[in-house]
């Protein structure tokens, strides 16, 4: 399930102690019934994968 908080935008927030909780989303969500999926970050792939044991690796 996504949580819609939207993250800090304003650093006059920040200077002023102001911290916005991050967004936040399942592995069950990301994953939807996969082990694996790809993730595209500036031009590069990453491959995030759940080990037999549910544990998360991430790789380039």
């Amino acid at each position: 399930m996504l949580n819609n908080t939207k993250p800090n935008t304003n650093k006059n927030d920040a200077k002023n102690g102001v911290i916005a909780a991050a967004r936040s989303v399942t592995s069950e969500a990301l994953f939807a019934g996969e082990r694996e999926m790809v993730i595209q970050h500036a031009g590069h792939e990453y491959r995030l994968r759940l080990t037999a044991q549910d544990k998360l690796i991430l790789t380039k």
